[in-house]
């Protein structure tokens, strides 16, 4: 099944957009396009790796021309030449990757760059003394499945169905080249401070000297490591309504780069009836989302192109909805940049890991009567190992420090349904330690531990009723609705999945909209602070999805659900 991007893909253009737009400059070589390939045993590996996988798509995805799934003990290797374009080299040339899965090792030249493990964090390795005038690049990943080792796996299953998907394997974001000079930045972290009408931005360089940076029209300077209070007059909030970026540069010696920001505060606060809400810049505003996987059929993680994330988050918005609940994936850092541009806002969920997962702990739950675990029996969580735990507490301080700048992330979802749940309350405190600017969901669904800034539920099999959380949290449905409809000639499978079956798309949007009038609206007005409906897009079997797998037909009337959203938001 392909999508009408994937359908028009072109070798020669795989997504060619620059990869990090907050931390931008003009020396970029895209590496993504045909590599040559070899997947089996390592002790079989010809020197001639004998296929070609179109970078960065992953093996088992169609669009990577291979189409095949790594068995067990197979290692993956890629190869690839390159030449640097005239002009190029200023110093020291950086390889990036955006991710790959699992644990990759780099060569250049026959010279070993380093290996990093962990499939959804970019690294990068500095081959500027192993280049020649042409170039032998070589990357070889090992991935022992998905519930073997216990890193971040998200909703990859060696056996998918349900609510679990194909995994997948390699690399699956893109793979580029930069030259920087010697003295070189390496990092910005910028926090809003949005009643100081401040943004406080910190430059990281690979060694202490002093900066400029620059914004309309005005200069600061600020030594490297050290944050600068940089005033913003007449301040513009970003919001959905008004998504306003502020774009600057920092100049460090010879070194340049472009950046962006938003100026958004994000808190729980009562409203004028003493109920806690979600605020965003000192209002209240009511979350009104759906669930993101971010899979699609021809390219699994990894769209076929941006037009592909811009259709996807441009639909929903045109919807009504104003959230998206990026759900146990980390996508691109384009995706984001096209949130914070489009002003979609996100809640962004920790990847979920950890050993098997015990049915009684994450799928009875669901029926809606369970006592909360307390989530220090690592063993019933899948997380009886440190090791593992360690793991965990790496990813998600990887995760924050990544998409830290982005303003369109106004939530951290560190647990969900228990899935490798372990300490939230400590998580929460790590969070908190990272980045005190976002709100925190501490356990999305089930085995509330009290913590966090939200009382967060997921209800499908029975009729939600607003609860008020003893605590004083907001109340948020994190999780609802899947309501299910196939659409003939756009099925990934023959097997269907969904929480209620409808027959057509007049059936499947009397329902959603029945669901929201009756339920959301009444429960929004008692003090539900967001709601996330389930979900953007059929993900495989599941068929809950507004949209079609290949994003080719929306399964609901647009002007019901506008309408419906319309009422929801400005009761």
């Amino acid at each position: 099944m392909r999508t009408i991007w994937g359908e028009h893909l072109k070798e020669s253009s795989v997504l060619p957009e620059y990869p990090r737009p907050q931390l931008k400059r003009n020396s970029f070589l895209n590496l993504n396009g045909p590599w040559h390939f070899y997947m089996g045993p390592a002790e079989a590996q010809p020197e001639k790796l004998p296929e070609t996988i179109l970078v960065p798509f992953s093996p088992e995805s169609e669009l990577s021309g291979i189409q095949r799934k790594k068995q067990k003990g197979d290692v993956l290797c890629y190869r690839r030449s390159f030449v640097l374009p005239e002009g190029f080299h200023r110093g020291r040339v950086l390889l990036h990757f955006g991710a790959v899965d699992l644990v990759a090792t780099v060569s250049v030249n026959g010279r070993t760059c380093g290996t990093h493990r962990g499939g959804y964090w970019p690294f990068t390795f500095d081959i500027t003394d192993m280049l020649r005038e042409k170039n032998l690049l070589e990357v070889t990943v090992t991935d022992e499945g998905t519930e073997v080792l216990s890193d971040a796996r998200g909703k990859q299953s060696d056996k998918p169905g349900g609510i679990w998907y194909t995994a997948q394997s390699g690399i699956w974001q893109t793979v580029w080249l930069e030259s920087v000079p010697e003295n070189h930045i390496t990092g910005l972290k910028v926090t809003p401070l949005f009643d100081q009408e401040e943004a406080l931005i910190e430059v990281e360089t690979n060694v202490p000297g002093k900066c400029l940076l620059y914004l309309e029209g005005m200069i600061y300077a600020a030594a490297s490591g050290t944050p600068v209070h940089v005033p913003v007059e007449n301040m513009r909030p970003w919001s959905p309504e008004d998504p306003h970026l502020y774009h600057f540069s920092v100049s460090f010696g010879e070194d340049r780069v472009e950046s962006y920001f938003g100026m958004r505060k994000c808190a729980i606060e009562k409203d004028k009836d003493g109920v806690p809400r979600l605020f965003l810049n000192n209002k209240p505003l009511f979350h009104n989302g759906l669930l993101d996987q971010g899979y699609w059929p021809d390219g699994l993680y990894t769209a076929p192109a941006e037009a592909a994330m811009v259709c996807d988050i441009q639909t929903m918005k045109a919807l009504g909805f104003n959230m998206l609940r990026k759900h146990i994936k980390i996508e691109p850092l384009r995706w984001y940049y096209l949130c914070d541009t489009m002003g979609m806002l996100v809640w962004q969920d920790m990847v979920s890991g950890g050993g098997p997962y015990r049915t009684s702990v994450v799928t009875v739950p669901v029926a809606g009567v369970f006592p909360h675990r307390v989530d220090n029996g690592y063993k019933a969580f899948g997380r009886q190992s440190e090791e593992s735990r360690e793991r965990y507490r790496w990813e998600l301080e990887e995760t924050v420090k990544l998409l830290y700048n982005c303003p369109s992330i106004v939530m951290w979802v560190s647990f969900n349904e228990g899935w490798g749940q372990f300490d939230a309350l400590e998580a929460v405190e790590r969070i908190r330690a990272l980045d005190g600017t976002r709100t925190i969901d501490h356990a999305s669904g089930w085995h509330d531990q009290g913590g966090g800034d939200v009382y967060s539920r997921h209800v499908y099999f029975r009729r939600f009723r607003y609860k008020k959380d003893r605590a004083g949290r907001a109340a948020v449905l994190s999780e609802f609705g899947g309501y299910a409809c196939g659409i003939e000639g756009h099925r990934w499978s023959k097997k269907d999945f969904g929480y209620r079956m409808f027959a057509g798309e007049k059936e499947l949007t009397a329902g959603i909209v029945k669901l929201y009038d009756r339920e959301i609206r009444p429960a929004k007005a008692q003090g539900l602070a967001a709601a996330v409906y389930t979900q953007v897009s059929d993900v495989e079997e599941e068929i809950n999805g507004l949209l079609t797998y290949d994003r080719k037909e929306l399964k609901v009337e647009p002007d019901r659900i506008i309408a419906m959203n319309r009422r929801l938001m400005e009761e």
